[in-house]
């Protein structure tokens, strides 16, 4: 997965809406990331993100699964 210098993504659920809110590196990096899953030959069959894992602290975890 490619990340640009300086992202910054967050994911949060409010009032039964999912916002993600992120700067212009955060939303070049997930555009590069969903191009990437949409690929036939791409490994796996979904992205997990989480504060752990990418997303800003505090941030709700996001799940993108590809299907056919």
């Amino acid at each position: 997965m490619k990340w640009i210098d300086g992202f910054s993504i967050a994911v949060k659920i409010e009032n039964n809406a999912v916002t993600i809110s992120a700067n212009k590196e955060g939303l070049l990096s997930l555009a590069n990331h969903l191009t990437a899953l949409a690929q036939d030959d791409a490994p796996g069959a979904h992205i997990h993100l989480d504060e752990h894992n990418s997303l800003d602290e505090n941030s709700t975890e996001l799940i993108v699964e590809k299907t056919n």
